[in-house]
């Protein structure tokens, strides 16, 4: 820190009418800021890309209409492979395109708790329905229950119900 003095104009004697005045020297300028360094990232392997006959099942499930449409976006020679795959899937009965999803891309992982939850609250008729139309690995969730021949309350809306709440739980 320097001092410096400052005399007023016809002071003689320093005294009182001196005025004294401080100079603080300026502080340095701050250091640029540094940036923080980053390891580089580790290059990774380009993505992979679903078989074509998948991203043809996939279009076909999400798109239904608008399927070709959806797989005019991949390359060339990609575009009409995957088409001929989407005629097809196109092909098949309903029940057999949703087998072929489930085979595909597989179960809920919450689908055994969501049968559970379906078969509490159906009605007894319905249960029996839903029971019956289970594939072998569900019904090992329910021990207490025997597969009972057909009621004459299984209506055909009441069978389609239950088929659409089995699909509905379990993809």
């Amino acid at each position: 820190m320097e001092v410096t003095r400052i005399e007023r104009p016809g002071a003689k004697t320093p005294g009182p009418e001196q005025t004294v005045a401080l100079r603080v020297p300026k502080s340095p300028p701050p250091e640029p800021a540094k940036k923080p360094t980053y390891p580089e990232p580790a290059k990774s392997p380009p993505p992979v890309s679903l078989p074509l006959e998948r991203i043809a099942l996939v279009a076909l499930v999400f798109g239904r209409e608008r399927a070709g449409a959806l797989l005019e976006g991949l390359r060339g020679s990609e575009v009409q492979q995957a088409k001929n795959h989407l005629a097809g899937f196109s092909a098949l009965s309903s029940a057999r395109r949703q087998a072929r999803v489930a085979v595909e891309f597989g179960v809920r992982p919450d689908a055994a708790a969501r049968l559970r939850a379906v078969m509490e609250e159906a009605p007894e008729v319905l249960r029996q329905e839903l029971f019956r139309r289970l594939p072998p690995y569900h019904r090992s969730l329910f021990p207490e229950r025997q597969v009972e021949p057909p009621d004459a309350a299984a209506t055909p809306a009441v069978c389609a119900l239950a088929e659409r709440l089995i699909r509905e739980a379990t993809r």
